[in-house]
């Protein structure tokens, strides 16, 4: 018997529509057209927002970045930010060594963990912002009360972090070194660190962002200095547009800065995440 044949036209025979590119998935291959997206609707309603007005002391998006680039320009944002890094460099290095050690510690010695830890989970849920002006009564207004401020923010993320991350070590790890014969010193040095640094860089990086809060909090509560001579200054006088400027610029500096030293972690520390 010969083959049926179908009869009547011949229907092109399409992809299905998940198969065909389309906007969602061109989103979906490009994130970075998300974040752009957000950004310029975030941007639109600002100066809407501005034009509308909501508030004379809200000024557009177009003033404030205006105000940001003149302020660039005239060399006023960089002579800020020269004072306003100094204390924060300073606290935050200062937190890194000592509370890295400390977690470090705390994370190997149950003992340690009893006597420090819970002074530095009181340290975190403590309101900063009204113990920062009690420095002033003890250290006056200058550098030593801006990294004091710098260090009470940044130290207790940076302490409890690490603590956590060796205490969290990999059990199988451990496990193994002991079945090799590997020492007490062989253990710490060549598993529980290297298998915590992901967790301790990471806490370093959330110091790095309390240390912006802290030094911000000092300029404005302490003594008017750096950025944030620039943000009282300018709102005193009613220039809104460059007080909101100096304020998107401290969001910028520790975006950037905070980016560079995730991608960092992600391309040294984390590189099994960066591949999935």
């Amino acid at each position: 018997m010969a083959p049926s044949q179908v009869d009547g036209p011949v229907r092109a025979v399409h992809a299905p529509a998940a198969a065909r590119p389309g906007f969602g998935r061109a989103l979906g291959r490009y994130p970075a057209l998300w974040r752009v997206a957000s950004l310029a609707l975030f941007f639109l309603a600002w100066e809407i927002a501005g034009r509308v007005p909501i508030s004379y002391a809200f000024p557009t998006f177009s003033a404030t970045f205006a105000a940001l680039a003149s302020m660039l320009f005239d060399g006023s944002l960089f002579v800020a930010y020269a004072e306003t890094l100094q204390p924060l460099i300073i606290g935050v290095a200062i937190s890194g060594v000592i509370g890295v050690g400390l977690g470090i510690v705390m994370g190997l010695s149950r003992s340690a963990e009893w006597l420090v830890a819970p002074l530095f989970i009181v340290l975190q849920a403590a309101p900063m912002a009204a113990l920062i002006p009690l420095i002033t009564f003890v250290y006056g207004i200058g550098l030593v009360a801006k990294t004091l401020a710098v260090i009470m923010l940044a130290l207790p993320v940076i302490v409890l972090n690490g603590y956590k991350a060796v205490r969290n070590a990999n059990p199988s790890l451990v496990a193994m070194c002991r079945s090799f014969q590997g020492t007490k010193l062989q253990q710490i040095a060549k598993i529980i660190i290297p298998d915590a640094s992901p967790v301790i860089f990471a806490g370093l990086r959330l110091g790095l962002a309390a240390g912006f809060i802290g030094v911000i909090l000092a300029e404005l509560l302490i003594t008017p200095t750096g950025i944030g001579d620039l943000i009282t200054y300018h709102r005193s006088v009613a220039n809104y547009a460059e007080m909101y400027a100096a304020v998107v610029s401290i969001i910028l500096v520790s975006t950037l800065t905070l980016a560079a030293l995730e991608s960092f972690e992600m391309r040294v520390l984390r590189p099994e995440k960066r591949r999935g």
